[in-house]
């Protein structure tokens, strides 16, 4: 009689289970379904928004006639390579490719030197007005390019530098130079002094413990500094269009601004133009992608 019960007991305990599954208990942090579905549908529109004008400029830039932005729903049944083609072979393209890639490669190369040799000095060194040198670079950053010109364009043309590649780069390492420098100083604050010491104890020099320990853990500012000094060099305009002044050194920036002129512009190949000009950042971009996204997000923060 009592195994009777016992086994009678076991199977209404058995169907009690199936009957009512768990309940499973959300995490702390963990989005609800809805909520995830929410995020999901907003990215797709703001990625959807931002690749828009890429997509409207490729669009235009495929239209044969000057006028094809003012009615775009024409563009459909004439789509034509014909305004790349003319680019590529009518125009110094590519004289404005290598005058481009001279003067942001150059830019980037020294800024970046001088921004962390700089930011490197100001963090670690303790020296008789280091807080108001930083500072004092910030305040160069407050005067509109308007006052600037005429100044420099007199620096320029006393060292003989108008109309070279390396006055432009000058020029650019001047609005570069302070953002990056405070920058790359930020991020060696959050470096290990340990690190420093360390070196010293094995022998090296404070230049050899920079460049052998410290610039190895500071790549994700570094990358970050070197993209904003290329794109700032690479889309200029002021001081490009003052201090060159052969067509053929012509940058891409000032380039564009000879498809329009005082009765007329042709906004077909200044777009066609500006889809073949985008190839080069979006290279340089992929290189320095993943350093880029880790300085952006993670700092310079080592465990």
């Amino acid at each position: 009689m009592s195994t009777t019960t016992v086994e009678t007991s076991a199977e209404a305990t058995g169907r009690d289970s199936t009957a009512t599954p768990p309940r499973k208990v959300r995490r702390r942090g963990e989005s609800t379904p809805a909520a995830r579905l929410a995020s999901h549908g907003i990215l797709i529109v703001a990625s959807l928004i931002a690749l828009f004008p890429v997509a409207w400029l490729v669009f235009l830039s495929l239209g044969p006639d000057k006028d094809d932005y003012l009615h775009p729903g024409g563009i459909w049944g004439k789509m034509t390579f014909d305004n790349y083609t003319f680019v590529l072979r009518e125009t110094k393209f590519f004289d404005w490719l290598q005058s481009t890639l001279t003067v942001s490669l150059g830019t980037t190369a020294i800024g970046v030197i001088i921004s962390a040799t700089t930011g490197y000095a100001v963090s670690r060194m303790r020296f008789p007005g280091y807080k108001k040198f930083m500072w004092i670079l910030l305040v160069t950053q407050m005067f509109p390019v308007a006052v600037l010109v005429v100044p420099i364009y007199q620096i320029l043309s006393d060292l003989q530098l108008i109309d070279s590649y390396l006055g432009l780069i000058l020029v650019y390492c001047t609005t570069t130079v302070p953002y990056c420098a405070w920058l790359m100083k930020g991020y060696f604050d959050t470096i290990p002094f340990e690190i420093d010491e360390a070196g010293r104890v094995d022998g090296l020099t404070p230049f050899g413990t920079f460049a052998r320990l410290i610039l190895p853990l500071a790549k994700p500012g570094l990358a970050v500094a070197a993209f904003y000094s290329f794109l700032t060099a690479f889309g200029e305009v002021a001081f490009a269009s003052t201090f060159m002044l052969s067509d053929t050194k012509y940058t891409f920036a000032v380039g564009l601004q000879t498809f329009v002129s005082e009765h007329d512009a042709q906004r077909n190949l200044m777009a066609a133009t500006a889809v073949l000009v985008a190839i080069p950042v979006s290279a340089f971009f992929y290189f320095v992608q993943k350093n880029l996204v880790t300085g952006l997000t993670a700092g310079g923060t080592k465990g």
